[in-house]
């Protein structure tokens, strides 16, 4: 059973669990909310067309077991720059001090590839220890930009071996995200 725990605008604010946490970030509009419900196969993640819809710490508790973090994007968004690092703080504040936090799911659009803030956010990661996932999504997308920066764990010490490729649309590449995060 999947239940919606609460979108929370401090980290502070919280519920002090003892379930781990698995956490998804990526750049405004990179599919994050749709990814989480092709996973969970529920729509329990508010989706939208708009970049930077979701803008608290948005918890879904899975079977009293497992929670899924829906991150507020980073980069392009139609917000203020002071909402724009107060996110930042945020992510930080997150990534540093939740200890439920098993693994961080970095989702890159397939289309565009990794960006300065993509690249930002796994130095961060890769200096602090916090482990994570690369995630292309969008897989069954044309691809706009031709030329992308490859990325690889060797540089990336925090980095799992491992870049999934997924589509939230055709529903492909969830399966090896589903065994990570214990979802049945």
């Amino acid at each position: 059973m999947i239940k919606f725990v609460g979108g929370f605008d401090k980290v502070s604010s919280l519920p002090n669990t003892q379930f781990p946490e698995y956490a998804f970030v990526g750049r405004s509009n990179v599919g994050k909310s749709s990814l989480i419900n092709a996973l969970l196969g529920e729509n329990v993640a508010r989706t939208s067309n708009t970049p930077g819809r979701t803008q608290t710490l948005n918890l879904f508790n899975l079977d009293d077991r497992i929670m899924i973090v829906d991150l507020p994007g980073y980069g392009y968004a139609r917000v203020s720059r002071e909402e724009t690092i107060l996110w930042l703080h945020r992510l930080e504040e997150y990534l540093m001090n939740r200890r439920q936090l098993r693994r961080l799911f970095i989702l890159i659009d397939s289309r565009i590839g990794v960006r300065d803030s993509d690249l930002d956010l796994m130095d961060f990661c890769d200096v602090h220890g916090i482990p994570y996932q690369i995630v292309y999504t969008k897989k069954d997308k044309k691809v706009r930009e031709k030329s992308q920066q490859k990325i690889n764990h060797e540089n990336h010490p925090a980095m799992s071996a491992e870049i999934l490729e997924t589509s939230a649309e055709k529903k492909t590449g969830l399966e090896p995200l589903r065994i990570m995060i214990g979802i049945k």
